[in-house]
């Protein structure tokens, strides 16, 4: 496998992360900015790490890519995250 073969296979392997990272961060600024709230592409990045995470998790443990309990640990894992970066528990 080449270079760049590997490049598209990591970057296609991240592309659902960093998208619903992204989704997060955006919609969860629609409801109004916290005080001590980060900025969005801050909330985008730590969301995207950590649904990237979960996805490395579901490949490790069901030995595939792409699979729903994945997609759905992902799913959970930026839904925490912003809800954590967002301060959602201040109200």
């Amino acid at each position: 496998m080449s270079l760049l073969d590997l490049l598209n296979h990591l970057l296609n392997f991240l592309a659902p992360a960093l998208a619903v990272g992204l989704v997060c961060a955006l919609g969860g600024g629609g409801f109004g900015r916290k005080a001590g709230a980060l900025a969005w592409w801050i909330q985008a990045a730590v969301n995207a790490g950590a649904g990237a995470l979960a996805l490395l998790g579901g490949l490790i443990f069901s030995g595939r890519d792409g699979t729903m309990g994945a997609y759905a640990a992902l799913v959970f894992a930026c839904g925490i995250s912003q809800w954590l970066v967002s301060r959602g528990w201040r109200g």
